[in-house]
């Protein structure tokens, strides 16, 4: 079929009244998202449900489409906060794990799958995004494969019989794609102290951006190491053409994100196996592999060791996301370590990220799944320390000019708790 039919018979299965799973992270469907933009009737009455990363997925405000289309998902992209205020938005706090149960118990009347075209066999390859598709298809009461003949056949991706499929179209269209992010002088001085504490033969996990996003290239003189984390990003080919990585390693990921000369790269070099979100963020798996090392940004921590991922003061502007699937499974890996990774400041070194307490409406990641904090003035190791020694181990990472403030506020509130 066409594109222009692809796109015609696409959007023909779009009802009022209907529960619609739509692929998010880099394996949204940015030609749908396109017509829709054009389209937006066509969306109304619809109930969306899916996994739309920010800074990934920004392109189109889905539930603001028309007034009575809603969207379910787990982390808030910017350009959704209008409908979110509009309470459109209905935003899961949910781990990773946790929405990849959710969608994969619900049975949707329509999940879209975004392919490659079929193989010898058959198959179409999910490609840079095998993290919730196969969760949604399963159950599903009607299955459209959406062919993207730009969406490459990974050899380790999960696919999908196209004989499964109730509809299949062919809708040619860019793939999401990103260039890696510079993270500045600050990251990669926090990357340099995270990869002091990464062993070799480790198995690594790291969020997206700043300093998690740049200790690939610190970590190139490590030896056996193995990727287990939620994606994986160009800095992974930095390890492999640097010798780092095990040889014959199990090297998982549910998505790939990068520029599309390093999807190509994937095709070729087959060193990933990819999985649902159930394999990548489950605990069981993720809990029993050694020395798992798990790095993950935030917005703040307070002197408990408490982690704020989600809020700018008092404003919702993000979700839970995966980082604390990861980092409670590194709690309890045998030589793991759990670490969050933030600038010591924000705002042109006007706040401090370390704060006495979070003053947020809730609390993103508990002090009891956090072992080290890095910043640009050091690592706070909190593992096996009480309250007052871990205040002290986070307030001499702070910025030097908050620590006096800091130590005045601790003092205050533990007069009022002990």
């Amino acid at each position: 079929m066409a594109t222009d039919e692809g796109i015609a018979a696409l959007l023909g299965e779009l009802r009022p009244g209907i529960s619609v799973y739509l692929p998010g992270a880099s394996g949204e469907i940015l030609s749908l998202a396109e017509a829709l933009a054009s389209e937006s009737d066509r969306a109304r009455g619809i109930s969306f449900t899916s996994c739309l990363v920010p800074g990934i997925n920004e392109t189109l405000d889905y539930a603001g489409l028309t007034e009575s289309t809603r969207i379910t998902t787990f982390m808030l992209p910017k350009v959704m906060e209008p409908s979110l205020a509009a309470r459109r938005v209905s935003l899961l706090p949910l781990t990773y794990c946790g929405a990849a149960r959710h969608i994969a118990a619900h049975s949707f009347d329509l999940a879209l799958a975004h392919v490659a075209p079929p193989d010898a066999q058959g198959r179409c390859s999910l490609g840079i995004a095998s993290d919730f598709a196969t969760l949604a298809w399963q159950g599903a009461k009607r299955r459209v494969a959406v062919v993207n003949p730009a969406m490459p056949r990974l050899p380790g991706a999960l696919s999908i019989p196209a004989e499964e499929a109730d509809l299949i179209v062919t809708l040619e269209g860019k793939l999401i794609e990103q260039e890696e992010r510079v993270g500045g002088a600050t990251a990669e001085v926090i990357a340099a102290g995270i990869a002091e504490l990464v062993p070799d033969g480790a198995h690594v996990q790291a969020g997206i951006g700043g300093a998690p996003g740049a200790i690939w290239s610190h970590l190139a003189g490590h030896r056996d190491l193995v990727l287990r984390s939620g994606l994986v990003t160009p800095g992974f080919r930095t390890l492999a053409e640097a010798g780092a990585l095990a040889a014959g390693g199990d090297h998982v990921a549910g998505i790939a994100l990068g520029p599309r000369p390093f999807y190509d790269w994937l095709a070729n070099a087959g060193l990933v196996r990819f999985a649902s979100t159930l394999e990548t963020h489950g605990y069981a798996g993720l809990s029993s592999l050694p020395h798992l090392i798990s790095v993950n940004s935030a917005l703040e921590v307070d002197l408990f060791g408490q982690v704020n991922v989600e809020w700018q003061g008092q404003r919702l502007t993000g979700g839970v996301g995966g980082g604390p699937d990861f980092m409670r499974a590194a709690r309890s890996s045998e030589g793991g370590r759990s670490i969050i990774a933030l600038p010591a400041t924000a705002r042109g070194d006007s706040i401090s990220r370390i704060v006495c307490r979070l003053d947020s409406p809730g609390t993103s990641i508990a002090r009891s799944d956090i072992d080290m904090v890095v910043t640009e003035h050091g690592t706070a190791d909190l593992s096996g320390k009480g309250l007052d020694d871990r205040a002290e181990a986070l307030i001499a990472v702070a910025a030097p000019k908050f620590r006096e403030g800091l130590w005045a506020e601790w003092e205050a509130l533990r007069s009022r708790i002990y």
